[in-house]
């Protein structure tokens, strides 16, 4: 019998250290719990991702610190910035109710064709000024003309040439050789957004589908480009569009995550639509980090007015941030952006020059 001890307290001390562990687990909240699932490769299912949405005020805070811990795992203490030009402007035939560039926006804006190459490579300029990671070029439309294509390309092999920066372009529907002609270019991501979900993009888009923006993602994807795609929140989808489109972006493992915060830009058909609170945003910043912790997430359009002063615990979920502007709305002051960087005691992840304390 006294052989058998030595295995009998081996045993007793096994027991212990996992009754130790599980009283440890239970001291923590649900959300450090989910986190840790997470880290462990669970992913996120609907219940779980709606429970983070429609989570209680009182947790946000718990929220944010469980969020926090998977966006450090994966990006640490850095935060990507990026730098967008609007290299065509207006002119757009397409309907989408949310966008002052469309053919049913009756909103002010600068109308011009696209702009030169010698243009697109003073904005690359301007990136590395702004101490960017990644320049973004947009340009409206509902896809472009061939020539289009090739007259972005020949900027972007010059500009790669001259500048360590990456590049992502933004020029609404492709086919799979516009996708090979702009990855051999040297063009590193292409932005296409879903925006929301399939069950609600019919409401705010007719001249186009969710299966053929579907499709473009394929196209990027299979000529070997990075995939950056998001969403708009506050155009009147319910909790359950936002869920369903984070889950989609798990499923298509996008490599960044730009979520805008709908603008309500005078002279569209969403004029006055005001949906969203800062508590509300930073919920759905978590949401996205949660269900895809791998990806770059990106505070994007519309976050200096709906998260306000709360904008410095959104890059506790995210990890990048767009500085300058957007398409036809200004931003802030960059230097403000990057005196709130380093107030959170993080860095900038940048090729260009450091400018700004």
């Amino acid at each position: 019998m006294m052989e058998n001890r030595p295995d009998i307290l081996q045993d007793v001390e096994k027991i212990v250290h996992l009754l130790q562990s599980r009283e440890l687990d239970n001291k923590k909240s649900r959300w450090q719990q989910l986190a840790d699932r997470v880290l462990a490769g669970h992913r996120l299912s609907q219940e779980e991702a709606l429970e983070i949405l429609q989570s209680p005020e009182d947790q946000l805070v718990e929220l944010l610190s469980a969020a926090y811990r998977l966006r450090r795992h994966y990006f640490g203490h850095q935060v990507q910035v990026n730098f967008l030009i609007n290299a065509k402007s207006g002119l757009c035939g397409e309907d989408c109710a949310y966008c002052s560039q469309s053919a049913v926006s009756k909103a002010p804006i600068p109308k011009y064709p696209l702009v030169s190459k010698e243009r697109i490579l003073q904005g690359a300029e301007l990136a590395m000024v702004h101490r960017a990671n990644t320049y973004c070029i947009a340009i409206s439309g509902r896809s472009p003309a061939d020539r289009e294509v090739d007259q972005l390309a020949e900027a972007v092999r010059q500009l790669k040439s001259r500048y360590p920066l990456k590049v992502c372009v933004s020029i609404g529907l492709l086919s799979r050789p516009q996708a090979d002609r702009l990855k051999q270019a040297g063009v590193d991501r292409i932005n296409h957004n879903l925006n929301t979900s399939a069950r609600f993009y019919p409401r705010i888009c007719t001249t186009h589908s969710y299966q053929d923006r579907l499709a473009t993602l394929e196209a990027v994807r299979a000529a070997g480009l990075e995939i950056c795609c998001g969403g708009l929140l506050g155009m009147g989808e319910k909790d359950e569009d936002v869920v369903d489109l984070a889950l989609e972006l798990a499923r298509l493992e996008v490599a960044a995550i730009p979520i805008n915060f709908l603008n309500p830009i005078p002279g569209t058909p969403l004029e006055g639509v005001w949906r969203l609170t800062p508590r509300y945003c930073l919920k759905a910043l978590c949401l996205f980090r949660f269900a895809v912790p791998k990806a770059e997430l990106r505070m994007a359009a519309g976050r200096e007015i709906h998260l306000g002063p709360l904008q410095p615990l959104g890059l506790y979920p995210a990890n990048s941030l767009f500085v300058g502007g957007y398409l036809t709305t200004r931003g802030r002051d960059p230097q403000e952006d990057f005196q709130m960087i380093e107030a959170l005691g993080f860095e900038v992840v940048s090729h260009g020059v450091h400018l700004f304390p």
